[in-house]
């Protein structure tokens, strides 16, 4: 029983979060002028980073060939965050409810990556296991992700990413936290206007398979404005993907 807490409480984390707003998830948020403050002023739901391998150091970067300077996770996420708990007493804001989802998305081989990215966090499960602390940070790990069958494998502190073409048994199910795929596997729509009524039916029905698996829903490589996101919201999208995350914040809360 106890295995399954942490996933339990993701779901319901995810849940209230729907009601109380629409999330937001903090795109490339390393890219920002400054990574993780603005999105965690924000109070954004998900935050987004860029993993790589360096010399067996885990480091935040867009491109391959901005790794050998590029800064590490560590410094970059996960001090940032323990800070704040140490701050706040076991909780990473003031405000009592608000905690949010640290997304990893692995460009390097997740093989390499998992061990590395396991023992960082083990070193702070306060911050990182919501079995130990239920306003924990979730990790959820998205790009090169491990083999879905696979996913028993490794901590319950560890979710991941799931995608609409994924079969889940049962179990594996509640190791994913939510389900992604490309925008434009769908529609090359710009943002301007209204969908069409062709692509709006291909995206209410993959909506519809990820909500009735009981998962929230992201498209990433939106058209990143005020009308595209508040047109996804009404078909029923539940994160919205964002470089603007003060903009999307004030628009769709």
């Amino acid at each position: 029983m106890l295995r399954s807490l942490p996933v339990l409480f993701v779901s319901l984390w995810l849940t209230i979060s729907v009601a109380a707003g629409q999330k937001i998830h903090a795109h490339n948020d390393y890219a920002q002028a400054q990574p993780f403050v603005n999105a965690y002023e924000q109070r954004a739901d998900f935050i987004e980073a860029d993993v790589w391998l360096r010399d067996g150091v885990l480091v935040v970067a867009h491109d391959k060939n901005q790794v050998a300077t590029a800064p590490t996770l560590d410094s970059l996420y996960i001090k940032p965050i323990v800070r704040r708990f140490q701050q706040y007493k076991e909780r990473v804001s003031p405000e009592r409810d608000y905690t949010f989802a640290l997304m990893i998305d692995v460009k390097d081989e997740a093989a390499e990556v998992m061990p590395k990215l396991i023992a960082l966090l083990q070193e702070t499960m306060v911050c990182f296991n919501r079995q130990v602390n239920p306003l924990a940070v979730q990790v959820i790990v998205s790009g090169n992700r491990p083999k879905v069958e696979t996913y028993l494998d490794y901590p319950a502190f560890i979710q991941f990413d799931g995608r609409p073409n994924e079969i889940y048994d049962t179990e594996t199910l509640r190791h994913v936290a939510l389900v992604s795929d490309s925008f434009r596997s769908y529609s090359r729509w710009d943002g301007n206007g209204d969908l069409s009524d062709e692509d709006r039916a291909k995206l209410k029905r993959v909506i519809k398979r990820a909500h009735n698996d009981g998962k929230p829903i992201r498209f990433w490589a939106i058209p990143d404005t005020p009308n595209a996101w508040k047109q996804l919201k009404r078909l029923g999208v539940d994160i919205i993907n964002t470089d603007k995350v003060a903009e999307a914040v004030q628009a769709m809360r």
